[in-house]
């Protein structure tokens, strides 16, 4: 799915206030940290509250593994300046031919400062420019309202509303599913590369 440039743990992306790098078992003390906060597991899908380290150990290497056979990229977002803290992560991978589902959480103490819409940005650029997809889907829960801007900011549209059994949370809950299609990513870049202040930039 994705090009072999991205199978090399020495890959990095980078963004104005981030790098985005492969994560590593280090990372396993940051993410129980981050990631275990209540109210950020409660928004995800699948980390469990309370998050231990052996759980965090097993999905970096989950992470690692997915990146080295091409059929995701699972990056850690760290700042400049603190490559070495992860304060978040976020994943594209591959559901069917073509067609890719994006995951992703930040700590609390970064919410509220667009990191997280940089970094979503930064990898839906990546997987349409490297990666052989037509479409990336993403989910929210309903109440997220943060996580549905983030979406909404980055170009996602809507594609409804509804129940999504998620076994780790304990229950059904109300999702939002959006979508972003190759054309429409294509669209806005050609856009942005002829806005005013941006002339001759790079499609």
């Amino acid at each position: 799915m994705f090009s072999d440039l991205l199978r090399d743990d020495v890959f990095r992306l980078e963004t104005a206030r981030l790098w985005l790098r492969w994560p590593r078992m280090a990372d396993a003390p940051s993410l129980v940290r981050y990631a275990g906060e209540k109210q950020v597991a409660e928004m995800t899908a699948s980390v469990p509250h309370p998050y231990a380290q052996p759980e965090a150990e097993k999905f970096i290497f989950a992470c690692r593994a997915g990146n080295a056979s091409g059929s995701q990229i699972a990056l850690a977002l760290t700042r400049k300046g603190k490559p070495a803290e992860a304060i978040g992560m976020i994943g594209i991978h591959e559901t069917r031919a073509g067609h890719a589902f994006v995951g992703y959480w930040i700590g609390l103490p970064f919410h509220g400062q667009g990191l997280m819409s940089e970094a979503l940005a930064a990898m839906v650029d990546l997987c349409f420019r490297a990666g052989d997809v037509e479409s990336i889907n993403a989910d929210a829960l309903v109440e997220n309202g943060a996580a549905r801007r983030v979406l909404e900011k980055s170009g996602f549209v809507p594609s409804g509303v509804g129940p999504v059994n998620l076994p780790v949370r304990g229950g059904v809950f109300q999702r939002a599913s959006y979508h972003i299609e190759r054309s429409h990513w294509q669209a806005n870049s050609m856009a942005l590369a002829h806005a005013p202040g941006n002339v001759g930039a790079a499609t």
